[in-house]
């Protein structure tokens, strides 16, 4: 009882939701501020020929593990000196885990940040207890285990490649319904396909799934929400649907069946690569980082893309044909098509979608 009297004190929440969606939540957005964001001004400073910009982006790209980690340690809700010292932590876990960095990340922050809130404030000399057990518990665990954490991520994520090419339609079903799916969820679609390093065509069945559930939630609801309903969702997030799929998970049908075709159009027809930073592959139409990280990888491929073959290309009509065809074209009309079947079944009603 006092344990759990203790653990309660110090906001430590061993739980799912905890961990799995405020901590993975936050991991992304600290992805997103660092690594992606530095991506996309590298390459438009390497393509613009400004160096002023490539160095800009390449030191933001360079900070991603101290802004994961410190995201995460946001999220759970750290005492300052906790926070700070995450910085050293996201840095060695990233760093120690290869390919595989951001999943140590996460592991290894929370591990680190809830050590650190145990014993923050409990002492006369915290200034000097907090910073040491969160830095010493955070490198110390990036040393032993992030490189083995690190190379089973690297390793899933090209079993999902290489099954991707293997069987380009029923993976591509898979990869874009499931990472769709995930997309709508209140988890974090973009941190796991960072974490599992996802790219290539399997990257590119994930795009296709994201864009088939955030453009088809938001053309398919547009006469209940508008513009700023179309906006919020087909540029912001589907989630938002998700008080709404709680109540009628029905309406949830067509987006996840546009998903399932477009997936392997995407993988067979198009042969459509998302060889930018895997992260994009998970995000979509949001912000249209799924289609600038298609396009950054055609123009300098990111290194998790090179290390599984991948090489700079010079798109061609088609590329860019399949790229609009399956980001917004296809979920606009398909979406909206398999819903109307979904209201003459008596499945949805009007105001189902209606955000709140």
């Amino acid at each position: 009882m006092n344990f759990k009297a203790f653990l309660k004190r110090k906001n430590i929440e061993i739980s799912a939701k905890r961990y799995g969606i405020d901590a993975l939540g936050a991991m992304a957005q600290g992805l997103f501020c660092s690594l992606l964001i530095g991506t996309i001004i590298r390459t438009l400073g390497q393509q613009l020929g400004w160096e002023f910009l490539t160095d800009i982006g390449s030191y933001a790209m360079a900070i991603a593990g101290p802004a994961m980690a410190v995201a995460i340690g946001y999220a759970l809700k750290a005492d300052p000196m906790v926070l700070f010292s995450l910085a050293a932590v996201g840095w060695a876990a990233n760093a120690e885990g290869g390919a595989g960095g951001p999943l140590a990340v996460l592991i290894i922050a929370i591990i680190a940040a809830e050590f650190g809130k145990a014993v923050s404030k409990e002492t006369k000399v915290d200034i000097l207890v907090t910073p040491f057990v969160t830095i010493f518990i955070g490198v110390a665990l990036a040393k032993l285990i992030a490189p083995p954490i690190g190379s089973a991520a690297s390793a899933f994520g090209l079993l999902i490649d290489q099954a991707t090419k293997l069987q380009p339609f029923w993976m591509g079903i898979a990869v874009s319904v499931l990472v769709g799916i995930a997309l709508t969820l209140p988890i974090s679609s973009a941190a796991i396909c960072s974490v599992l390093g996802l790219t290539g065509l399997a990257g590119g069945a994930a795009v296709a799934g994201c864009c088939a559930q955030m453009v088809g939630f938001a053309v398919m609801s547009f006469k209940e929400n508008k513009w700023g309903g179309l906006i919020s969702q087909g540029i912001g997030t589907s989630m938002l649907q998700m008080p709404n799929i709680i109540r009628n998970p029905r309406i949830w049908i067509a987006p996840i069946v546009t998903s399932a075709i477009t997936g392997p159009i995407a993988t067979c027809i198009f042969g459509m690569q998302m060889n930018g930073a895997p992260i994009n592959s998970g995000m979509g139409t949001c912000g249209l980082c799924g289609q600038i990280g298609i396009w950054t990888g055609w123009l300098a491929p990111s290194e998790e893309a090179v290390a599984r073959g991948a090489a700079a290309i010079v798109p061609t009509g088609f590329d860019w044909l399949g790229l609009v065809l399956i980001c917004f074209i296809l979920p606009a009309v398909i979406t909206p098509l398999i819903n109307m079947a979904c209201v003459k079944a008596g499945w949805v009603k009007e105001g189902d979608m209606k955000l709140s």
